[in-house]
């Protein structure tokens, strides 16, 4: 009776812990910093690019980033890369063979309105590193670079975080 009783407890604490994790990711702090990838165009050889040059930048700032502790901090080493991250992006167009100009930019940006997962987030002009190859008529790829709410798809695995947070649970609540 009393493993039934931990079971039925541990699967009632796991959904709120789910939960809870889903809505903080959900919403974005107001002090976030955000990036954007905008392809030139809707062609798939334009989003392949755009995917290209964005899986090279989420690594870059996963690694710039990943021991930051404030805001401040972020923008300073967000500042003191953004040639090392144009590099890059340079590096990557090259070996896509692809003529087109680029922009990098880190300031205040516009975001349209978007819809992902049921959430609509408002449009607005946003503290952002942006990035916009050729003409930017293209979709567009977006995330939170601070706090890391979507950095963590660069890390290669955060198996060890959910584990540890779920074994926290358990220890101080049984």
């Amino acid at each position: 009776m009393k493993k039934t009783i931990f079971i039925f407890f541990l699967i009632i604490i796991t959904y709120m812990v789910i939960g809870n994790v889903v809505a903080k990711n959900d919403l974005i702090p107001d002090d976030a910093i955000r990036i954007r990838v905008i392809a030139n165009s809707d062609s798939d050889y334009d989003q392949k690019v755009k995917l290209k040059v964005k899986d090279k930048v989420q690594n870059d700032m996963y690694k710039i980033l990943k021991n930051t502790k404030d805001l401040n901090e972020a923008r300073n080493k967000i500042k003191n890369n953004l040639k090392y991250v144009e590099s890059d992006i340079y590096k990557v167009l090259q070996e896509e063979k692809y003529n087109l100009p680029f922009d990098i930019n880190f300031g205040l940006n516009y975001f349209p309105e978007k819809e992902f997962k049921g959430i609509t987030y408002k449009e607005g002009y946003y503290e952002s590193l942006v990035i916009t190859l050729g003409e930017g008529l293209g979709s567009n790829w977006w995330c939170v670079l601070f706090p890391p709410l979507c950095m963590l798809e660069a890390e290669e695995s955060t198996d060890v975080e959910y584990t540890t947070m779920v074994k926290s649970l358990i220890d101080k609540y049984f």
